[in-house]
């Protein structure tokens, strides 16, 4: 086995994963990474983002501080190989030159600044490879699966058969929780006015993504990242947030649109009293809401389906392996 590091830098919280990969062709569905350490900070580096196209000093040093932490770790638990993957605030940010020379002295390792179709395919790698093989009643989860990745600044859909040679269909838009909410979700809660201004800007990117990926030959919509992960913890009405029930989660439509509702509508004060919820997402989790409600309804309505699945493993995931 080797060791490997794998971090994950977005535009809300940056995450580390170290873990042990198995021999290579030993990567089929199920568990194809052993786990050693799994981290998360939200350092909200995408602070403003979207409005100044920079990332503000304050976040800069937030992130920086993590990723000197992050790399202490590493060293401490024997890393052999590390790769640093940031997203979408990296991207859009006019000075991402300076973040990028702060992780390489921090980490020793030349980060990647990738664009979204790199992102999506990482996304669809770490799911496909992380999601059980079969639903809750014991039938086989249908190819094709539309992976669906919501993130801070930005959404990446991507379908494609995981057993399959043919890559998948994908593209990545610039609707995420904390861009949605800064530019949109001010109220608390936000006014009905507001979740139209939200939900059209969701709308007319699900609009380019119908033009690129066929929505409608999905057999098996999944879901990653933590406003997914979140929302599902919601539906499942949980008293903690208790990974092992979250992943492989299967719900209906209707469930997980309600749940979508609920959380959009709730005051921040009221979302921070659920057990279940991080600090970091309180303020940001009714846009990723709004999102994943929007991406739900388009599926459903695209392809008839009347479940979803939800993954804790992802775009991390993707990244670690694909350091085999």
């Amino acid at each position: 086995m080797t060791r490997v590091a794998a971090v994950d830098c977005g535009t809300n919280s940056i995450r580390l994963l170290v873990a042990d990969l198995p021999a290579a062709g030993t990567t089929a569905p199920g568990a194809p990474l052993v786990d050693v350490h799994r981290g998360m900070r939200v350092v909200r580096l995408g602070q403003g983002v979207d409005a100044t196209g920079r990332i503000a000093d304050e976040a800069m040093a937030r992130t920086l501080a993590a990723v000197r932490d992050y790399a202490a770790l590493c060293r401490e638990l024997g890393v052999a190989r590390t790769r640093f993957v940031a997203t979408s605030a990296s991207r859009d940010a006019e000075n991402a030159d300076v973040f990028v020379a702060g992780v390489r002295e921090a980490l020793g390792v030349e980060p990647e600044v990738v664009a979204g179709a790199e992102e999506a395919a990482l996304s669809f790698r770490g799911a496909a490879t992380g999601v059980p093989p079969v639903g809750p009643d014991g039938a086989a989860l249908a190819a094709p699966f539309c992976v669906v990745d919501l993130g801070g600044g930005s959404t990446e859909v991507v379908l494609g058969d995981p057993a399959g040679d043919a890559p998948p269909a994908a593209l990545s838009v610039d609707v995420g929780c904390v861009r949605l909410t800064e530019r949109h979700l001010a109220g608390d809660p936000p006014t009905a006015a507001q979740v139209a201004a939200a939900r059209a800007d969701v709308d007319a990117a699900l609009d380019r993504v119908e033009e690129v990926v066929p929505l409608a030959t999905t057999g098996t919509l999944v879901g990653v990242a933590g406003s997914v992960t979140t929302i599902t913890a919601h539906a499942l009405g949980l008293g903690a947030y208790e990974p092992a029930r979250i992943h492989g989660a299967v719900l209906t439509v209707a469930d997980v649109r309600a749940a979508c509702a609920d959380l959009l509508a709730m005051t921040r004060e009221q979302r921070a009293a659920l057990p279940f919820m991080h600090p970091g997402r309180v303020d940001v989790i009714g846009a990723g809401a709004l999102v994943w409600d929007r991406v739900v309804e388009r599926v459903a309505a695209a392809a008839g389906t009347t479940s979803v699945v939800t993954s804790e493993h992802d775009i991390l995931d993707g990244i670690a392996l694909s350091l085999g």
